[in-house]
């Protein structure tokens, strides 16, 4: 018997993290401006959702659309503020114009962090060398998962990568939780599943009524059934 899947569904306010736990929801990824696919929330908005729910919440840490860094400082700054609001799970990805990981800028705002969970989000996919990008970022403290659909162009592409990843799954800069997201659909869940895979991100497919309309708890609900049936 395999251990539950993880379902993590992307939050926008308390409406849609009450709504995600209520459907089965096992962590909220907390976001604001999807036109820009997901800059950091407001503190307010932190706080807000930390009191209304109670399972993890992994708050955004990108201050602009792409997946340059920006102004570090700010960066760090503003991750203190969300500590401060009660954050304590992150999300964040930077590459440097050759589409390298910016190591540089992931340390400093990771030190910022002082040993908080965080994901490396889907930056991976726009990355130069997916391989040479986990080696480079490999043992760095609290990075426990990568956001991927194996491919820039969602997860159709990327199920190869996907699985190939899931088989190196120990290696050096291969212990982190593969979390599948971008284009993700319920019938990708077997073959990822029976490759090993546990962790699956939701948008879109949480929200029947598109990104102006809040989370669906019985869509959330069906995604969880799915990844307990599969």
């Amino acid at each position: 018997m395999s251990k539950r899947a993880v379902l993590e569904v992307i939050a926008l306010d308390t409406e849609d993290a009450v709504a995600a736990q209520a459907g089965g929801a096992d962590r909220l990824e907390l976001v604001t401006d999807m036109a820009a696919d997901g800059l950091t929330p407001s503190t307010t908005t932190v706080a807000a959702v930390r009191a209304a729910v109670d399972i993890p919440v992994r708050v955004m840490l990108r201050l602009c659309d792409g997946f340059a860094a920006g102004d570090v400082e700010r960066l760090v700054e503003t991750a203190g503020h969300l500590r401060e609001a009660g954050a304590d799970e992150f999300v964040l990805g930077f590459l440097d114009a050759d589409g390298e990981a910016d190591l540089a800028a992931v340390e400093r705002v990771v030190a910022g962090l002082d040993g908080c969970a965080w994901t490396f989000h889907r930056a991976i996919d726009r990355a130069a060398d997916r391989d040479a990008l986990r080696k480079r970022l490999d043992g760095l403290p609290g990075l426990d998962a990568y956001l991927t659909a194996g491919s820039a162009a969602g997860v159709d592409d990327g199920l190869p990568t996907l699985l190939a990843e899931a088989e190196r799954g120990g290696e050096p800069g291969y212990e982190q939780r593969i979390l599948v997201g971008g284009g993700l659909r319920l019938d990708h869940v077997p073959r990822l599943r029976s490759a090993g895979i546990d962790a699956f991100h939701i948008g879109g497919a949480a929200r029947p009524g598109g990104w102006q309309a809040p989370v669906s708890a019985a869509a959330v609900a069906g995604w969880r059934a799915a990844l307990d049936d599969a």
